[in-house]
């Protein structure tokens, strides 16, 4: 291991269930949509670019387990077929409509262009599977794919009910078997939600490390003498590596350059309603079409304006962290660790340029950084190096703790959930040994109180972003859990009720309802 410091980029891919089977259309599942095409299929062309030209990259993702369903469902990729289609037709009839020879037109053909190369990389080159493309280049040793809870629960509010915990990760490590065939190493807590309670079950499951933000490091107890710049220990024994203020500061700060694509101002929301509705069909109204053709200064956007621009930032942040980590070696008698971790959609989907940003920091800070994976970079220390602390309670929400899913547009939730929890306990414990229709009946409970749980619910109501729909999805899946219990109460299930609720919420479908049994 050379003396260089250690740069390693971790990003969360996750998005909350969504499928609606019984809806001919359903507008929140664009986002899922937009994801894959703006986010997922845009990293893995950045991975085969970098592979083919044996640029040495290392990096780590979290692909939730609801994300890996998602992907997974054969309705839903159909629908994302559908929908790149239309896509497609309707930037087909704005360059019929436009002049050409002005730069919207460019623009359109350039958008129109992109999205017939990825509906063929998505059906020809990746046969419709991004999983297995993630998992051959996590083969190849380039990534760590690392794990998160089942349903991305803030898991330091359920602290208080070991159960729910329990069955958050054990749910989550079936589902990662299933798919990729081993055990992970990292466990990526949702939201960077650390309490001193999970440090206990992250070792009883076996994980090596687990990442918190920057003040849950900086205000351990005791002290954490090397700051965010070197792993440490807790006392159970789990690593635990805090992500680089600056560095988040950083990106965040260049991201927001003028030049780059503005997602909100889509031609959906500029065009005669008219010429949308075909893209929209039967929801009507208005919304997003792809074609975000203006930048955050009001410009026609620029492709290769936007792509050099990003170019640049990519090199002036590694000239930031060279310096920033440079200073900090001086004082240390190891390479200091840099950990820049983020949500995916930051580098796709909210930042368009984000994975040009990515590869070119592959590209060039090869010589002044080493690249590794969290499990890399621990795995070369010397474990009597660490320190022993407890990480701080701390999040990357708002302000820093947990106030982005407590405070009043929210912490209703809780008394209902937790309820439904004591519940669904009470009921794991009188019927351990169920099979047949009652098994069914209590795995498909197991579901909808994990989904309840998620914690891009109450993320929604605070942020008041599709807040309807979110308080939708919390009171359909406690109340899914409630005629259950109620039915197991009188002894009494309507079987095309449970096979129709079965259908809608089919995830986790190899799920046993004794995880959340309690542990005698």
């Amino acid at each position: 291991m050379n003396n260089n410091p250690v740069i390693s980029i971790v990003l969360n891919a996750h998005i909350p269930f969504i499928r609606h089977p019984e809806q001919a259309e359903c507008l929140e599942e664009r986002s899922f949509f937009e994801a894959i095409s703006d986010t997922y299929i845009p990293l893995l062309e950045m991975f085969d670019r970098l592979d083919r030209d044996h640029v040495p990259f290392r990096m780590g993702i979290s692909i939730s387990p609801t994300l890996c369903h998602m992907l997974n469902d054969s309705h839903l990729m159909k629908r994302y077929l559908t929908f790149t289609d239309k896509q497609i037709e309707f930037g087909a009839n704005e360059l019929k409509r436009l002049p050409g020879d002005d730069a919207l037109s460019r623009g359109v053909k350039q958008f129109y262009d992109c999205m017939v190369e990825k509906r063929v990389l998505f059906t020809e080159r990746y046969e419709g599977s991004l999983l297995k493309v993630f998992d051959y280049y996590q083969k190849k040793g380039r990534l760590e794919l690392l794990l998160t809870a089942a349903t991305h629960a803030f898991l330091p509010f359920y602290a208080a009910y070991p159960e729910a915990i329990q069955a958050e990760i054990e749910v989550a490590i079936g589902a990662y078997r299933s798919q990729f065939g081993k055990n992970p190493q990292g466990f990526w807590l949702p939201e960077m939600g650390w309490k001193a309670e999970l440090d206990s079950w992250l070792r009883s499951y076996n994980f090596a490390y687990t990442m918190v933000d920057t003040h849950g490091l900086v205000f351990s107890q005791p002290r954490a003498e090397k700051g965010s710049f070197y792993p440490a220990k807790t006392p159970a024994g789990v690593f635990v590596v805090g992500r680089d203020f600056y560095a988040k500061e950083d990106i965040e700060a260049l991201s927001s350059c003028s030049e780059y694509r503005d997602n909100k101002k889509d031609l959906g929301f500029e065009l005669p309603p008219d010429l949308i509705k075909p893209f929209l069909g039967t929801q009507g109204g208005r919304g997003c079409t792809g074609y975000k053709c203006r930048t955050r200064g009001g410009a026609v956007y620029n492709f290769d304006e936007a792509r050099q621009k990003a170019q640049d930032q990519a090199r002036v942040f590694l000239k930031n962290r060279k310096t920033r980590l440079g200073e900090a070696q001086v004082l240390m008698d190891k390479p200091p660790f840099c950990l820049c971790a983020f949500d995916a959609d930051n580098f796709g989907r909210r930042w368009y340029e984000g994975p040009q940003f990515l590869e070119t920091i592959f590209r060039e800070g090869a010589q002044d950084f080493q690249f590794m994976t969290p499990a890399e970079y621990l795995y070369k220390q010397d474990p009597s190096s660490f320190q022993t602390l407890m990480p701080e309670f701390s999040s990357w929400g708002i302000n820093g703790y947990g106030e982005t899913w407590a405070d009043a547009s929210n912490d209703w939730i809780y008394r209902h959930t937790t309820r439904a929890l004591e519940r669904m306990i009470e009921i794991s414990d009188r019927f351990p040994d169920n099979s047949g229709l009652k098994e069914r009946t209590l795995n498909q409970a197991a579901r909808e109180i994990l989904l309840s749980m998620a914690s891009d619910w109450p993320g929604m109501l605070y942020k008041q972003e599709n807040s309807a729909y979110a308080r939708l999805q919390i009171e359909s899946c406690l109340r899914n859990f409630t005629t259950i219990y109620e039915a197991l109460g009188s002894n009494y299930i309507s079987t095309e009720w449970l096979t129709s609720l079965e259908k809608r919420h089919n995830i986790f479908p190899n799920i046993n309802y004794r995880v959340f049994r309690r542990k005698k």
